[in-house]
């Protein structure tokens, strides 16, 4: 496996740590000491996992594509003057 490939499984099973830590959490509470403490581990290798990310060469995070924003207005027609129709050819000529 790759760097990307291994830091993206740890961060898919820190994601379910925290999960259930949230279910562990809502049956036992957050108040006691070793909730508390469990959650502060599990933030700092949160914390760990991405340092790791930001130092691993060559890892970059997915970027979504730029926006275009196409308006609504008519294309101007003379945009088209010279085109032809797809499987229909030119509009001065005879298909074959």
């Amino acid at each position: 496996m790759s760097v990307h490939d291994e830091l993206t499984s740890v961060q898919r099973c820190l994601d379910d740590l925290f999960r259930s830590l949230g279910r562990l959490e809502q049956h036992l509470g957050s108040g006691g000491l070793e909730m508390r403490r469990v959650r502060a581990d599990a933030d700092h290798l949160r914390e760990s996992v991405a340092l790791l990310r930001d130092a691993a060469p060559g890892f970059e995070q997915p970027r979504r594509p730029e926006l275009v924003t196409i308006p609504d207005t008519p294309y101007d027609r003379t945009l088209w003057t010279d085109s032809d129709d797809e499987g229909l050819g030119a509009r001065d000529r005879h298909a074959p």
